[in-house]
């Protein structure tokens, strides 16, 4: 008899869950995940499923009604509900792979290239040109942000579940895989794996301490996991900042969103992403890089 797979299973880990999440969306993705599971749907067909609800709940935002709205506010929570379903229906399934979690990262993308160009081009006849070199800045800051708020989190998810818990990459071994792939064989892990491997270059080039810290670490340990002791001690020291990595995420992000939108404001969402989550980037990776150097400076002493 196959042993049912609880929710509790369905996550991540603690240390990195939010509490909007813990309490709305993971129930509701975990039911979500258990009807797809059912009826044999895909990862990665929910993924896309999510994309197209996204861009529509973009859409709705480019007309001025507030009903319109507020049906694209619903479609938004509808779309993030599956991109929950989408993990946990993975990890009920043990349905991985790198293309899954590179789409599940792009469809945020989707979602908010759709945002941002419906608030745009509803603003253009107030704004002008400027409503677009507004948030072409703010959609470079957004990926900054979204970027590393990922990296981090799945470098301290290394210390809580180990390597084969985390889905932290590196560009080294990414380039030999992708060197390794053939576009008459593997056109459509080629074309993911290229474009993921910039991505991944400049998560790594924003944290230089952490690069340095993973070298020391596999220096010192090679393939073997880490000692539970100094994994413990890691985890206590990076837990605090996993809710900056949240914050940087989904829900607040919509939450500043969605009272912009209720106030007739739009162009204020991009203001609060330049102004206050900028401010909480550069602050969480600060301290993230100091507790890395930390770390390593203690790990290289022990030499």
């Amino acid at each position: 008899m196959e042993k049912k797979v609880t929710l509790q299973d369905t996550l991540k880990s603690q240390d990195t869950e939010e509490w909007i999440d813990l309490i709305f969306y993971r129930p509701i993705g975990y039911r979500w995940a258990l009807l797809f599971k059912k009826i044999n749907v895909t990862p990665n067909t929910v993924t896309i499923l999510s994309i197209i609800l996204g861009v529509a709940a973009g859409v709705m935002f480019y007309y001025t009604s507030l009903w319109l709205n507020i049906i694209g506010m619903l479609l938004l929570v509808w779309a993030n509900s599956y991109d929950s379903a989408d993990g946990q229906l993975a990890r009920m399934t043990g349905n991985y792979s790198r293309i899954g979690r590179i789409l599940d990262g792009v469809a945020g993308d989707f979602w908010f290239v759709s945002i941002y160009a419906a608030i745009c081009l509803r603003l253009t006849p107030e704004w002008g040109f400027y409503i677009w070199f507004l948030a072409a800045i703010t959609g470079f800051f957004h990926g900054k942000q979204a970027a590393m708020a990922d990296y981090l989190r799945n470098f301290h998810l290394l210390f809580v579940k180990g390597k084969k818990g985390s889905e932290l990459d590196d560009s080294t071994k990414l380039k030999e895989q992708v060197k390794n792939l053939t576009w008459k064989k593997n056109f459509i892990e080629k074309l993911f794996m290229v474009f993921y491997l910039p991505y991944t270059k400049d998560q790594e080039k924003w944290t230089p301490q952490l690069q340095a810290f993973r070298k020391t670490l596999a220096g010192q340990f090679g393939d073997n996991e880490y000692p539970a002791d100094f994994r413990e001690e890691f985890r206590r020291a990076s837990k605090p900042m996993m809710k900056y990595t949240n914050i940087l995420s989904f829900n607040t992000r919509v939450t500043a969103l969605f009272i912009s939108l209720f106030i007739g404001l739009p162009w204020v969402y991009f203001l609060f992403e330049l102004s206050v989550l900028n401010v909480l980037l550069i602050y969480m990776l600060y301290k993230y890089e100091t507790i890395c150097k930390r770390f390593n400076i203690r790990l290289r002493g022990n030499d």
